[in-house]
C-alpha cells in the first residue's frame, strides 16, 4: 500500500494517495473484465453434445441384458450441435459489452466520489487545526487577563472577583479546546481512511478556494457529463442491448444430430440423422413480452436520467450560489467584522488597564471577538467544502484513470 510521506500533505497528494489505495476502483476493473470475458463466451456456438446409448436392450428371457444376441439391440454413439445464428450470438455478446462499458463508467463515478470525499476530509482536518490554533492563541491572551487581575488585586486596585471571572473565561476556552481537539481527531481518522496514517503528518497550505474550474456559462453541458448521469446512460444502453437480444430469441435455434448404431453380427449397422426445433407457438405471450419488458426498462432508465439531470443542475446551481455568497461574506469578515471585533477588544482592555473600564466588559469583548473569528472560520470551512464538491464534481477530460490488472484464471 502507498505510504504517506513525512513531507506536508497537500490536497493533490492526498487525492493521489486515495486513488492508489482504493479497492473500489479495483472492484470496477474486475466487474468490467468479468463482462468482457462473458461477452467472448456469449459470441460462441454452444458446446456440441456427445451421446452414448443402448437401444432395445432385452430385460427378460434367455437374452436378458445381452448387448449382442438380440438383432434389435444396438450400441449407439452420436453427436449433436445446436446452431445459433451469428446475429443472435452477436446480440448476446453485445449485452455484456455494454455491461463492461457501464463498469468503466461506474469506475469514473467511483473515482469522482473518492476525490470529493478525500478533499472534504482534507479540508476538515485543515480547518479543525485552524480552529484549535485559534482557540489556543485566544486562551493564551485570556491568560494575560488572569495575571493582570491577580496583579490588580495584590495592588489593591481591583476586586478578587475579577480573578475568578478571568479564570472562568480561560476555563471556557479550554473546554472549547477539548471539543476542537476531539473534532480534529475525528477528522484525522476520516482522512486516514482515504490516504493512510497521518498522525504525525502536517498539512500543506490550502488551495485557493475563491476560484473554481467549473464553467458556469456551460453548466448544463458539464452537468450532463456527470458520471452519475453517464451511468444511467450506460444502463439505458444495457437495457436496449437486452431488448435486441430478446428480439433475436424469437428466431429459434436448430439442433442437428447424427448417431451411429452398431448391432450384432449378421445385421447391418445404422445411422440416424435428426433435427430438433423449439415450437414457439405462443410468442405473443412469451418472447414478445420479454422484448416489451426490456424496452420498458430502457424507458424507465431514460426518464430517471432526465430527472437526475434536472436535480443535478438545480443542486449545482444552489452550491454555486452559496459558494459565491460565502466568498462575499468572508471578504466582509476579513475587511470589517474581525478588525472591528479586535478593535473593540483592544479598546475595552485599554480602558480596563487605565482604570476606566471593568474587566467583565473587556472579557465580553474578547468572547465576542472569539465568536466572530470562529464564525468566520466556520464559513470558510463551509465554503471550502462547497469548493471541493464543485471542483471535483466532474472528472476533467485529461484526467488519468488508475488501471489495475485483474488476476487471470489458469
Amino acid at each position: 500500500q502507498p505510504q504517506v510521506s513525512s513531507e506536508p500533505l497537500s490536497l493533490e497528494n492526498a487525492l493521489q494517495l486515495a486513488e492508489q489505495r482504493s479497492h473500489a476502483l479495483l472492484a470496477q476493473d474486475a466487474a468490467a473484465q468479468a463482462s468482457q470475458e462473458l461477452a467472448i463466451e456469449a459470441g460462441q456456438l454452444p458446446d456440441p453434445m456427445l451421446e452414448l446409448s443402448v437401444n432395445n436392450l432385452p430385460v427378460n428371457g434367455p437374452m436378458a441384458y445381452s448387448l449382442t444376441e438380440d438383432f434389435m439391440t444396438s450400441r449407439n454413439i452420436g453427436i449433436s450441435q445446436t446452431y445459433t445464428r451469428e446475429a443472435k450470438r452477436h446480440a448476446r455478446a453485445n449485452v455484456f459489452e455494454r455491461k463492461a462499458d457501464k463498469a468503466q463508467i461506474t469506475k469514473k463515478l467511483t473515482l469522482t466520489e473518492i476525490r470529493q470525499n478525500t478533499a472534504l476530509a482534507w479540508f476538515d482536518v485543515y480547518y479543525q487545526q485552524q480552529m484549535l490554533e485559534l482557540l489556543t492563541r485566544q486562551q493564551q491572551e485570556a491568560s494575560l487577563q488572569v495575571q493582570a487581575a491577580e496583579a490588580a488585586y495584590r495592588g489593591s486596585t481591583g476586586p478578587q472577583s475579577d480573578i475568578f471571572l478571568a479564570r472562568s473565561t480561560v476555563a471556557e476556552i479550554q473546554d472549547r479546546i477539548y471539543q476542537a481537539q476531539a473534532r480534529l481527531d475525528n477528522a484525522k481518522t476520516t482522512l486516514s481512511r482515504w490516504v493512510g496514517d497521518i498522525n504525525n503528518i502536517s498539512l500543506h497550505a490550502a488551495p485557493d478556494i475563491t476560484q473554481s474550474s467549473l464553467n458556469t456559462q456551460h453548466l448544463y453541458h458539464q452537468v450532463t457529463e456527470h458520471p452519475d448521469i453517464a451511468v444511467l446512460k450506460a444502463e439505458e444502453a444495457v437495457a436496449m442491448a437486452e431488448a435486441k437480444a430478446a428480439s433475436q430469441e424469437k428466431q429459434a435455434d436448430w439442433t442437428w444430430s447424427v448417431m451411429y448404431g452398431e448391432r450384432s453380427s449378421g445385421f447391418s449397422d445404422m445411422v440416424s440423422i435428426g433435427v430438433s426445433v423449439p415450437l414457439q407457438w405462443n410468442q405473443e405471450n412469451r418472447q414478445d413480452r420479454v422484448v416489451a419488458a426490456k424496452l420498458a426498462q430502457a424507458d424507465q432508465v431514460r426518464a430517471e436520467r432526465e430527472e437526475m439531470t434536472r436535480e443535478h443542475i438545480a443542486e449545482t446551481e444552489r452550491w454555486l450560489d452559496t459558494w459565491k455568497s460565502n466568498l462575499v461574506r468572508l471578504s466582509d469578515y476579513e475587511a470589517a467584522l474581525i478588525p472591528l471585533a479586535k478593535q473593540h477588544t483592544d479598546a475595552a482592555l485599554a480602558e480596563y488597564r487605565g482604570g476606566k473600564g471593568e474587566l467583565v466588559t473587556a472579557l465580553d469583548a474578547r468572547k465576542m471577538e472569539i465568536a466572530t473569528r470562529i464564525e468566520k472560520l466556520r464559513i470558510e470551512m463551509e465554503t471550502a467544502a462547497l469548493w471541493a464538491t464543485l471542483e471535483y464534481l466532474i472528472l476533467p477530460e485529461n484526467a488519468q484513470i488508475p488501471t489495475s490488472r485483474v488476476m487471470e484464471f489458469k
